[in-house]
């Protein structure tokens, strides 16, 4: 597995319009989120300059996962969209607490398999890692994120330090919730 990190206008050629396109194959095709993009794309109003991107290839080149890391010190999607996932507290705005978005761990190219499968696999907790540790190279100590309910077992099952930042609440007929993870670099260990 390869992993590149950086910012769209950092990204190798290319690799930011398949970033695009995988997104929308998961989380429109494989997910059935509804979401208002273009036929192909997805991305949103958190897909902006100084958003860093996480992604993860096979050998053959193919994205079979990717990360989106938000500063919270702008608008994030934890912020702006599901605020009440944080049962009253403000959302958080500072240099130290980065939004974790848009993780998905599923090949796409491979022979079709359970999508739970995939949350818990060796790509996801590698790709978990990395992001972490990308995050932590821009200066993050925490991480918030707005995950399904069944992240807790894949972070709990992975050793992250992890907890809730609110109880779940069901949005779109999916439990959700705000969820910390603690950067805690020594493990990380690739």
């Amino acid at each position: 597995m390869q992993i590149t990190y950086g910012e769209k206008t950092t990204l190798p050629f290319g690799l930011y319009d398949d970033l695009s396109s995988y997104r929308h194959e998961v989380f429109v095709g494989l997910l059935g989120w509804d979401l208002d993009t273009p036929e192909g794309i997805e991305q949103d109003q958190f897909d902006r300059q100084d958003t860093v991107y996480v992604v993860a290839r096979t050998d053959e080149g193919n994205i079979n996962g990717c990360a989106r890391l938000l500063p919270t010190t702008k608008p994030y999607l934890l912020g702006e969209v599901f605020p009440e996932l944080l049962n009253g507290l403000t959302p958080p705005s500072s240099p130290e607490v980065w939004e974790l978005s848009r993780f998905a761990a599923v090949d796409v190219s491979a022979a079709p398999t359970s999508t739970r499968g995939q949350l818990s696999s060796p790509i996801a907790v590698s790709l978990l890692k990395n992001a972490l540790q990308t995050a932590a190279s821009y200066g993050a100590k925490h991480i918030i994120t707005v995950s399904p309910i069944g992240i807790e077992r894949l972070l709990r099952h992975a050793g992250f330090r992890a907890h809730r930042a609110g109880p779940p609440t069901v949005i779109g007929g999916h439990p959700l919730f705000a969820c910390w993870i603690d950067i805690e670099l020594s493990d990380l260990s690739l």
